[in-house]
């Protein structure tokens, strides 16, 4: 068995039987194919390799084969390999070119063959494979006229263009999870698409000085599941996160926030088809923040007054508002009671009703109340997204 077969479907499955054909071009962001590779594969897809010479020259081919388990195609033979694996819709899924140079960019759009990779993109473009490219560069050779046209005709063209992400002097390829979600997006159902899909996630933290907070458990793992998954069905996804404890991906639209008055002041762009509140907010906040840090030497009182709720604001926004009850030591019943009351109290499509006791970071279980019917949903957050998804589908 080939390292490559160890770590097939490790991470899931949702690119499982779809075959994808990575052209790999000479820019020095080539060196992160080889974990490009590898995370499509823990996905379920087979990754077929194309190198420019100019990519020989910053990575080993060698390195490449042990990443994808099958030698890289570095130039094209009497076995006419552009055809064989893009020639027909039935062979390779998906052609991405990953990173792509401002050379290859305008090659392709000005349907210049002189490499594997431009020949492959040739064949890609003229048959119905979909396209995908993932710039990276310097930032004034993205701003060039003729690279940002070539760019632009190419995405007329229908190619997708993932990334890039500016820092100032460079224009950074996408990341290796940006293009495992481009490519779930492209591959799968795109049962959400151009629907408008806002999740409000992670803790608010009402401050008591300039030091110390109140807040809520919440690592923010199922808002950001939720506004992933969202995107990968075809979504247009805004991801509004308090207090969290996970890394924010570039390639969704993120807004942040702290206090519950902090959101509350943003709920005038709230213009979305489908609202999901898994946000772990405050009910409570110091009368008033004491300036400076407290002594914490001594005693000290902290009076607290009730914040507005958030959920009942954002129902005036709009009609399809889903809303999330935690509980602990409830029963099943219990809980779906109390999920239910908070669903008809503030006119919510549904409610996502847990015991927090039984929550873990990776998994989740949790009741879905909708009217008239419940259904237990249990899983990876990933799988838990999906349910609350499917829903969301049906509703729209």
């Amino acid at each position: 068995m080939h390292p490559s077969e160890e770590i097939y479907c490790e991470k899931s499955n949702r690119l499982r039987g779809k075959t994808i054909v990575l052209g790999i071009t000479g820019s020095i962001a080539a060196t992160e194919c080889f974990s490009v590779i590898r995370e499509l594969i823990k996905h379920g897809a087979k990754v077929i390799p194309v190198m420019t010479p100019n990519a020989v020259k910053l990575v080993a081919p060698d390195a490449i084969e042990f990443a994808a388990g099958m030698k890289p195609i570095v130039e094209l033979t009497g076995q006419t390999e552009h055809v064989t694996h893009l020639g027909d819709p039935s062979a390779a899924d998906l052609f991405i070119v990953y990173p792509a140079t401002a050379n290859t960019i305008s090659k392709m759009a000005q349907g210049i063959d002189d490499t594997a990779v431009t020949s492959m993109a040739t064949i890609a473009l003229g048959g119905k494979i979909p396209v995908a490219v993932a710039p990276a560069m310097h930032e004034l050779m993205l701003n060039n006229p003729a690279v940002s046209k070539n760019l632009e005709l190419l995405a007329e063209w229908g190619v997708h263009i993932i990334g890039p992400h500016r820092d100032g002097v460079r224009a950074k390829v996408a990341s290796k999870e940006e293009v495992v979600s481009w490519a779930v997006r492209l591959l799968s159902r795109n049962d959400l698409c151009g629907r408008r899909i806002l999740v409000i996630g992670g803790r608010s933290e009402e401050p008591i000085d300039s030091m110390r907070i109140i807040t809520n458990r919440s690592t923010g793992l199922m808002a950001l599941a939720l506004a992933r998954r969202a995107f990968e069905r075809g979504a247009d996804v805004e991801l509004w996160m308090g207090g969290c404890s996970v890394a924010l991906p570039d390639f969704l639209e993120i807004r942040r926030f702290s206090a519950v008055s902090d959101l509350e002041g943003m709920l005038d762009a709230v213009d979305h088809d489908i609202v999901i509140v898994p946000a772990a907010l405050a009910d409570f906040t110091p009368s008033e923040k004491k300036e400076g840090k407290i002594p914490s030497d001594k005693p000290f009182d902290v009076k607290l007054k009730p914040v507005p709720k958030v959920l009942p604001m954002i129902r005036k926004k709009c009609k399809n508002v889903i809303g999330f009850k935690a509980e602990s030591g409830l029963t099943p019943n219990e809980l779906e009671k109390r999920a239910r009351a908070r669903m008809e109290e503030y006119g919510l499509r549904a409610v996502i009703a847990n015991d927090i006791d039984d929550a873990g970071r990776s998994t989740s279980s949790a009741i879905l109340v909708t009217d008239g019917a419940s259904k237990n949903i249990t899983g990876t957050k990933i799988e838990v997204s999906d349910e609350i998804l499917n829903y969301c589908a049906e509703i729209i």
